[in-house]
C-alpha cells in the first residue's frame, strides 16, 4: 500500500520504552499554532473533547477521537514554545500503558512554526501502531489549521500502520 503523505515520524526505544517522535511544518504563526494545542474548544476540533483548562499544573479531561478517555496533568506549559502532559488511561488494555508523556515543542520560523511532538513511555511491541495513531493527530492538526476536513481515521489508519510496521525501530 502506497502511503498519500510522508511518514513524519521515527521510532525509538529508550531504556526499554517506546518512543515516537514527529515532525512537521505548519503555514501558521507559533501564537496560533500554541492556541491550537491548549485552547480546549479548539483541542476539540482535531484531538478530542476537553474538560477543564490546559495552563501550568492543570489536570484535564479529554476524549481522544483515536483512543478514548484520559487524564492529562500539564507538567510543563511554556508559551510558546514547549508543553509537556502526562497522559493516563484509566482502563488500559492489556499490554498498554497506563501512562505515557506528550511533549510539544513549536519553533517560529518565518510565516511557519516547527512542531515537534515526541511521546515516550510505550511498550516496543506497540510503536507502530502508536506511530500511526500520533501521526494521525499531526495530520488532523495540520488540516485543522488549514481550514481542510479532517481524514478518514479508520482509513488513514489503515495506510500508515504498515509503513510504520516497515520503518523499524531505532
Amino acid at each position: 500500500m502506497t502511503v498519500s503523505a510522508p511518514l513524519l515520524g521515527t521510532l525509538h526505544s529508550v531504556d526499554g520504552d517506546g518512543l515516537v517522535w514527529m515532525e512537521d511544518r505548519f503555514d501558521t504563526g507559533i501564537d496560533d499554532l500554541w492556541g491550537a494545542l491548549t485552547d480546549p474548544d479548539r483541542l476539540a476540533h482535531w484531538y478530542g473533547d476537553v474538560e477543564g483548562e490546559v495552563s501550568e499544573g492543570s489536570e484535564f479531561r479529554v476524549h481522544i477521537h483515536l483512543a478514548g478517555p484520559r487524564t492529562v496533568r500539564v507538567e510543563a506549559f511554556e508559551r510558546p514554545q514547549r508543553l509537556l502532559w502526562t497522559v493516563r488511561d484509566p482502563n488500559p488494555q492489556p499490554g498498554q500503558p497506563e501512562q505515557t508523556s506528550l511533549a510539544a515543542r513549536l519553533t517560529a520560523e518565518g510565516a511557519q512554526t516547527r512542531l515537534v511532538w515526541e511521546e515516550r513511555g510505550m511498550p516496543i511491541n506497540l510503536l507502530p501502531a502508536y506511530g500511526a495513531g500520533i501521526q494521525i493527530h499531526v495530520e488532523h492538526l495540520a488540516d485543522y489549521i488549514n481550514g481542510r476536513e479532517l481524514s478518514n481515521i479508520e482509513s488513514r489508519w489503515n495506510e500508515l500502520f504498515p509503513a510504520y510496521q516497515a520503518l523499524g525501530i531505532s
